[in-house]
Protein backbone atom coordinates (compact mmCIF):
# COMPACT_ATOMS: atom_id res chain seq x y z
CA UNK A 1 0.00 0.00 0.00
CA UNK A 2 1.09 3.83 -0.99
CA UNK A 3 0.01 5.78 1.65
CA UNK A 4 2.77 8.33 0.06
CA UNK A 5 0.35 8.86 -2.36
CA UNK A 6 -0.81 12.81 -2.34
CA UNK A 7 -4.51 13.61 -1.91
CA UNK A 8 -6.67 15.45 -4.80
CA UNK A 9 -5.67 18.63 -3.48
CA UNK A 10 -2.49 19.33 -1.36
CA UNK A 11 -5.46 20.82 1.13
CA UNK A 12 -7.81 18.65 0.75
CA UNK A 13 -7.42 14.61 2.42
CA UNK A 14 -9.26 11.79 4.01
CA UNK A 15 -10.99 11.48 7.11
CA UNK A 16 -12.22 8.40 9.01
CA UNK A 17 -14.15 9.90 10.95
CA UNK A 18 -14.44 13.06 13.67
CA UNK A 19 -14.87 11.74 17.44
CA UNK A 20 -16.38 14.22 19.85
CA UNK A 21 -15.92 14.29 23.64
CA UNK A 22 -12.93 12.03 23.76
CA UNK A 23 -10.69 12.07 26.85
CA UNK A 24 -8.16 9.17 25.45
CA UNK A 25 -6.07 11.31 22.71
CA UNK A 26 -4.09 13.86 25.21
CA UNK A 27 -5.53 15.99 28.01
CA UNK A 28 -8.54 17.75 28.88
CA UNK A 29 -11.67 16.98 26.39
CA UNK A 30 -11.13 16.53 23.08
CA UNK A 31 -12.03 16.59 19.52
CA UNK A 32 -9.93 13.73 17.63
CA UNK A 33 -9.92 13.65 13.96
CA UNK A 34 -9.04 10.00 12.42
CA UNK A 35 -7.18 10.75 9.51
CA UNK A 36 -6.90 7.73 7.17
CA UNK A 37 -3.99 5.60 5.66
CA UNK A 38 -0.94 4.42 7.94
CA UNK A 39 2.67 3.24 7.50
CA UNK A 40 2.18 0.19 9.69
CA UNK A 41 -0.06 -2.90 10.28
CA UNK A 42 -0.40 -3.19 14.08
CA UNK A 43 -1.79 -6.85 14.53
CA UNK A 44 -3.22 -5.52 17.62
CA UNK A 45 -4.65 -2.19 15.82
CA UNK A 46 -7.30 -0.57 17.02
CA UNK A 47 -8.39 1.12 14.25
CA UNK A 48 -7.96 -1.23 11.30
CA UNK A 49 -10.57 1.01 8.92
CA UNK A 50 -7.23 3.94 9.60
CA UNK A 51 -4.96 1.59 7.52
CA UNK A 52 -5.98 1.83 3.91
CA UNK A 53 -5.17 4.92 2.22
CA UNK A 54 -8.56 4.60 0.40
CA UNK A 55 -12.57 4.19 1.33
CA UNK A 56 -13.15 1.37 2.22
CA UNK A 57 -16.87 -0.36 2.80
CA UNK A 58 -18.55 -2.29 5.79
CA UNK A 59 -21.50 -4.02 6.61
CA UNK A 60 -23.28 -4.30 9.65
CA UNK A 61 -25.22 -7.14 9.97
CA UNK A 62 -26.90 -6.00 13.09
CA UNK A 63 -28.62 -3.07 10.62
CA UNK A 64 -29.10 -5.22 7.63
CA UNK A 65 -33.05 -6.12 6.94
CA UNK A 66 -31.73 -9.07 4.68
CA UNK A 67 -29.60 -10.16 6.77
CA UNK A 68 -29.95 -13.94 7.64
CA UNK A 69 -32.23 -14.63 4.44
CA UNK A 70 -31.35 -15.61 1.54
CA UNK A 71 -33.38 -13.36 -0.59
CA UNK A 72 -34.21 -10.01 0.85
CA UNK A 73 -33.51 -6.18 0.08
CA UNK A 74 -30.19 -6.45 -2.18
CA UNK A 75 -30.30 -2.33 -2.99
CA UNK A 76 -26.68 -2.12 -2.32
CA UNK A 77 -25.75 -5.14 -4.49
CA UNK A 78 -27.86 -3.97 -7.34
CA UNK A 79 -26.51 -0.24 -6.74
CA UNK A 80 -23.07 -1.34 -7.33
CA UNK A 81 -21.58 -0.53 -10.28
CA UNK A 82 -18.06 -2.27 -10.07
CA UNK A 83 -20.12 -5.81 -8.84
CA UNK A 84 -18.16 -6.08 -6.14
CA UNK A 85 -21.00 -6.82 -4.09
CA UNK A 86 -22.67 -10.39 -3.65
CA UNK A 87 -24.99 -12.38 -0.66
CA UNK A 88 -23.20 -15.66 0.59
CA UNK A 89 -26.31 -18.55 0.78
CA UNK A 90 -26.75 -17.19 4.38
CA UNK A 91 -28.11 -13.51 3.59
CA UNK A 92 -24.33 -12.10 4.61
CA UNK A 93 -23.56 -9.71 2.69
CA UNK A 94 -19.43 -10.53 0.76
CA UNK A 95 -17.43 -7.46 -0.65
CA UNK A 96 -14.93 -7.87 -3.08
CA UNK A 97 -11.92 -5.70 -1.87
CA UNK A 98 -10.15 -5.81 -4.62
CA UNK A 99 -12.52 -4.58 -7.26
CA UNK A 100 -14.26 -2.26 -4.37
CA UNK A 101 -10.54 -0.35 -4.27
CA UNK A 102 -10.09 -0.55 -8.58
CA UNK A 103 -13.50 1.16 -8.13
CA UNK A 104 -12.62 4.10 -5.54
CA UNK A 105 -9.33 4.44 -8.14
CA UNK A 106 -12.15 5.66 -10.34
CA UNK A 107 -13.89 7.97 -8.43
CA UNK A 108 -15.46 8.59 -4.83
CA UNK A 109 -17.91 5.57 -5.49
CA UNK A 110 -20.69 5.31 -2.64
CA UNK A 111 -23.82 4.41 -4.68
CA UNK A 112 -23.78 0.68 -2.28
CA UNK A 113 -24.29 3.42 0.80
CA UNK A 114 -26.63 5.43 -0.21
CA UNK A 115 -28.95 2.81 -1.62
CA UNK A 116 -29.03 0.89 1.91
CA UNK A 117 -32.48 1.63 3.33
CA UNK A 118 -31.23 0.79 6.97
CA UNK A 119 -27.60 2.24 6.94
CA UNK A 120 -25.79 -1.37 7.28
CA UNK A 121 -23.33 -0.59 4.36
CA UNK A 122 -21.14 2.31 5.23
CA UNK A 123 -17.65 3.38 3.35
CA UNK A 124 -15.59 4.38 5.71
CA UNK A 125 -13.26 7.82 4.66
CA UNK A 126 -14.99 11.03 3.47
CA UNK A 127 -13.32 13.83 1.94
CA UNK A 128 -12.94 16.87 3.67
CA UNK A 129 -11.01 20.35 2.71
CA UNK A 130 -8.45 21.81 5.68
CA UNK A 131 -10.55 24.68 5.63
CA UNK A 132 -14.06 22.63 6.65
CA UNK A 133 -12.27 19.97 8.68
CA UNK A 134 -11.30 23.27 10.87
CA UNK A 135 -14.56 24.38 10.33
CA UNK A 136 -16.20 21.32 11.37
CA UNK A 137 -13.86 20.66 14.54
CA UNK A 138 -13.87 24.44 16.11
CA UNK A 139 -17.72 23.81 16.57
CA UNK A 140 -16.46 22.47 19.75
CA UNK A 141 -14.68 24.77 21.15
CA UNK A 142 -17.51 25.72 23.76
CA UNK A 143 -17.28 23.27 25.63
CA UNK A 144 -13.20 21.48 25.50
CA UNK A 145 -11.81 25.22 25.64
CA UNK A 146 -13.22 24.83 29.19
CA UNK A 147 -10.88 21.86 30.32
CA UNK A 148 -7.21 22.09 31.08
CA UNK A 149 -5.56 22.12 28.02
CA UNK A 150 -8.78 20.61 26.27
CA UNK A 151 -9.11 21.10 22.39
CA UNK A 152 -8.31 19.32 19.00
CA UNK A 153 -6.53 15.92 18.02
CA UNK A 154 -4.97 14.84 14.77
CA UNK A 155 -4.56 11.07 14.83
CA UNK A 156 -5.56 8.31 12.61
CA UNK A 157 -4.04 5.64 10.75
CA UNK A 158 -1.35 8.00 10.70
CA UNK A 159 -1.75 11.94 10.12
CA UNK A 160 1.38 12.34 8.68
CA UNK A 161 0.43 10.35 5.85
CA UNK A 162 -1.17 13.21 4.48
CA UNK A 163 1.37 16.02 5.53
CA UNK A 164 0.03 19.36 4.00
CA UNK A 165 -3.75 18.30 4.76
CA UNK A 166 -2.18 18.22 8.13
CA UNK A 167 -0.70 20.98 8.08
CA UNK A 168 -3.39 23.42 6.97
CA UNK A 169 -5.67 21.48 9.27
CA UNK A 170 -3.28 22.44 12.24
CA UNK A 171 -2.45 25.72 10.88
CA UNK A 172 -5.91 27.11 10.71
CA UNK A 173 -6.86 25.48 14.53
CA UNK A 174 -3.75 27.26 15.68
CA UNK A 175 -4.76 30.74 14.13
CA UNK A 176 -8.12 30.01 16.32
CA UNK A 177 -6.10 30.00 19.37
CA UNK A 178 -7.34 25.94 19.82
CA UNK A 179 -4.84 23.44 21.05
CA UNK A 180 -3.66 21.10 18.88
CA UNK A 181 -2.33 17.84 19.55
CA UNK A 182 -0.68 15.23 17.05
CA UNK A 183 -0.94 11.52 17.68
CA UNK A 184 1.91 9.72 15.14
CA UNK A 185 3.57 6.52 15.17
CA UNK A 186 6.85 8.34 14.01
CA UNK A 187 7.15 6.64 10.81
CA UNK A 188 7.23 9.33 8.18
CA UNK A 189 9.87 11.04 6.51
CA UNK A 190 11.54 13.80 8.55
CA UNK A 191 10.51 16.61 6.24
CA UNK A 192 7.10 15.94 6.79
CA UNK A 193 7.32 15.27 10.51
CA UNK A 194 8.90 18.62 11.25
CA UNK A 195 6.83 20.70 8.80
CA UNK A 196 3.85 20.14 11.13
CA UNK A 197 5.76 20.93 14.42
CA UNK A 198 5.19 24.69 14.25
CA UNK A 199 1.88 24.04 14.63
CA UNK A 200 1.66 21.66 17.49
CA UNK A 201 0.84 21.98 20.95
CA UNK A 202 1.39 18.16 22.23
CA UNK A 203 3.14 15.70 20.41
CA UNK A 204 1.98 12.16 21.43
CA UNK A 205 4.46 9.44 20.26
CA UNK A 206 4.19 6.02 19.98
CA UNK A 207 6.91 3.33 21.27
CA UNK A 208 5.45 0.02 20.99
CA UNK A 209 8.20 -2.25 21.05
CA UNK A 210 11.93 -1.82 21.80
CA UNK A 211 13.51 -4.91 18.97
CA UNK A 212 13.15 -3.99 15.97
CA UNK A 213 12.61 -7.57 14.42
CA UNK A 214 9.86 -8.31 17.03
CA UNK A 215 8.44 -4.60 16.07
CA UNK A 216 8.93 -6.03 12.56
CA UNK A 217 6.73 -8.72 13.15
CA UNK A 218 4.11 -7.02 15.19
CA UNK A 219 3.61 -4.02 12.98
CA UNK A 220 5.32 -4.63 9.03
CA UNK A 221 8.25 -2.33 9.95
CA UNK A 222 11.61 -2.24 11.98
CA UNK A 223 11.65 0.77 14.37
CA UNK A 224 14.62 2.36 13.17
CA UNK A 225 12.92 5.29 11.77
CA UNK A 226 10.77 6.16 14.75
CA UNK A 227 13.75 5.84 16.76
CA UNK A 228 15.71 8.22 14.61
CA UNK A 229 12.95 10.61 14.11
CA UNK A 230 12.41 10.73 17.79
CA UNK A 231 16.14 11.83 18.18
CA UNK A 232 15.77 14.30 15.64
CA UNK A 233 12.40 15.60 17.60
CA UNK A 234 14.25 16.12 20.36
CA UNK A 235 17.04 18.01 18.82
CA UNK A 236 14.38 20.18 17.66
CA UNK A 237 12.47 20.76 20.61
CA UNK A 238 15.81 21.62 22.07
CA UNK A 239 16.02 24.32 19.76
CA UNK A 240 11.98 25.20 19.23
CA UNK A 241 9.58 25.99 21.84
CA UNK A 242 7.18 24.03 19.66
CA UNK A 243 5.70 21.50 19.91
CA UNK A 244 5.38 22.72 23.59
CA UNK A 245 5.14 19.32 25.37
CA UNK A 246 5.71 15.72 24.22
CA UNK A 247 3.98 12.45 26.02
CA UNK A 248 5.15 9.21 25.06
CA UNK A 249 2.72 6.12 24.78
CA UNK A 250 3.55 1.91 24.60
CA UNK A 251 0.83 -0.05 23.80
CA UNK A 252 0.68 -3.27 26.36
CA UNK A 253 -0.72 -5.92 24.39
CA UNK A 254 -0.59 -9.23 25.35
CA UNK A 255 1.81 -12.00 23.69
CA UNK A 256 3.70 -9.35 22.34
CA UNK A 257 4.67 -6.02 23.98
CA UNK A 258 3.71 -7.59 27.71
CA UNK A 259 7.04 -8.38 28.44
CA UNK A 260 9.49 -6.15 31.35
CA UNK A 261 12.58 -6.40 28.76
CA UNK A 262 10.63 -4.45 26.53
CA UNK A 263 9.42 -1.67 29.09
CA UNK A 264 13.26 -1.49 30.54
CA UNK A 265 14.52 -1.37 27.03
CA UNK A 266 11.73 1.49 25.92
CA UNK A 267 12.35 3.47 29.54
CA UNK A 268 16.06 3.14 28.63
CA UNK A 269 15.84 4.57 25.06
CA UNK A 270 13.59 7.24 26.30
CA UNK A 271 16.06 8.33 29.67
CA UNK A 272 18.74 7.79 26.51
CA UNK A 273 16.81 10.42 24.40
CA UNK A 274 15.97 12.93 26.60
CA UNK A 275 13.11 14.82 25.12
CA UNK A 276 12.99 18.23 26.15
CA UNK A 277 9.60 18.56 27.88
CA UNK A 278 8.50 15.04 27.87
CA UNK A 279 5.65 15.34 30.68
CA UNK A 280 4.67 12.07 30.57
CA UNK A 281 4.85 8.38 29.22
CA UNK A 282 1.82 6.39 29.12
CA UNK A 283 1.43 2.59 28.96
CA UNK A 284 -1.88 2.02 27.83
CA UNK A 285 -3.55 -1.52 28.18
CA UNK A 286 -5.30 -3.46 25.71
CA UNK A 287 -8.73 -4.00 25.11
CA UNK A 288 -10.55 -6.21 22.72
CA UNK A 289 -13.25 -3.40 21.64
CA UNK A 290 -12.36 -3.04 18.07
CA UNK A 291 -12.88 -6.63 17.35
CA UNK A 292 -16.57 -6.10 15.66
CA UNK A 293 -14.68 -3.51 13.52
CA UNK A 294 -12.52 -6.73 12.19
CA UNK A 295 -15.67 -8.50 11.41
CA UNK A 296 -17.56 -5.71 9.71
CA UNK A 297 -14.15 -5.47 7.44
CA UNK A 298 -14.48 -9.19 6.73
CA UNK A 299 -10.60 -9.50 8.64
CA UNK A 300 -9.55 -12.18 11.17
CA UNK A 301 -7.92 -10.84 13.99
CA UNK A 302 -5.71 -12.84 16.60
CA UNK A 303 -6.88 -10.67 19.45
CA UNK A 304 -10.54 -11.44 19.08
CA UNK A 305 -10.53 -13.39 22.01
CA UNK A 306 -7.38 -12.19 24.33
CA UNK A 307 -8.51 -11.19 27.68
CA UNK A 308 -7.74 -8.00 28.97
CA UNK A 309 -4.30 -7.21 31.23
CA UNK A 310 -4.69 -7.87 34.88
CA UNK A 311 -3.60 -4.88 37.04
CA UNK A 312 -1.29 -6.69 38.65
CA UNK A 313 0.97 -7.58 35.69
CA UNK A 314 0.26 -3.39 34.33
CA UNK A 315 2.19 -2.36 37.82
CA UNK A 316 4.99 -5.01 37.37
CA UNK A 317 5.64 -3.68 33.47
CA UNK A 318 5.32 -0.29 34.93
CA UNK A 319 8.05 -0.69 37.43
CA UNK A 320 9.88 -2.24 34.79
CA UNK A 321 9.35 0.85 32.94
CA UNK A 322 10.50 3.39 35.81
CA UNK A 323 13.69 1.15 35.93
CA UNK A 324 14.77 1.94 32.54
CA UNK A 325 13.86 5.42 33.17
CA UNK A 326 16.09 5.78 35.88
CA UNK A 327 19.08 4.97 33.83
CA UNK A 328 18.75 8.41 32.81
CA UNK A 329 19.85 11.72 34.52
CA UNK A 330 16.72 13.32 35.10
CA UNK A 331 16.74 16.62 37.23
CA UNK A 332 13.84 18.09 38.73
CA UNK A 333 10.65 18.75 36.67
CA UNK A 334 12.47 17.11 33.65
CA UNK A 335 11.51 13.43 34.57
CA UNK A 336 8.08 12.73 32.91
CA UNK A 337 5.54 11.25 34.95
CA UNK A 338 4.63 7.47 34.35
CA UNK A 339 1.38 6.00 34.27
CA UNK A 340 -0.83 3.02 32.84
CA UNK A 341 -4.32 3.50 31.81
CA UNK A 342 -7.23 1.45 30.38
CA UNK A 343 -9.53 -1.32 31.79
CA UNK A 344 -8.07 -4.38 33.46
CA UNK A 345 -10.02 -7.79 34.11
CA UNK A 346 -11.41 -7.92 36.37
CA UNK A 347 -12.36 -4.18 36.69
CA UNK A 348 -10.91 -0.86 36.28
CA UNK A 349 -7.37 0.49 37.23
CA UNK A 350 -5.40 3.40 36.70
CA UNK A 351 -1.61 3.91 38.46
CA UNK A 352 0.46 7.45 38.48
CA UNK A 353 3.86 7.38 39.53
Amino acid sequence: MDVSSPPVSLEEGLVLQIQRMSTEDGPGLRSTAFLKACPLSCAWCHNPEGISAKPEVEWTAGNCIAAGTKDGCGACVAACPSRALARDPSGALRVDRRACAAAQDKGDCRLCAAACPAGAVQVLGTRYSASRLADELAKDSSWFSGSDRGGVTLSGGEASAQPAFARETLRLLKGRGIHTALDTCGVASWENLCSLYPYVDLLLWDLKESDSALHARFTGLGNERILENLKRTADWMGSHSYPRAMWIRTPVVPRATDREDNLLAIGKAIARIAVPRLERWELCAFNNLCAEKYRRLDKEWEYATSPLMKAQDMDRLLEAGKRGLDTGAWTGAQAPSVAWTGSTGPGTGRKEA
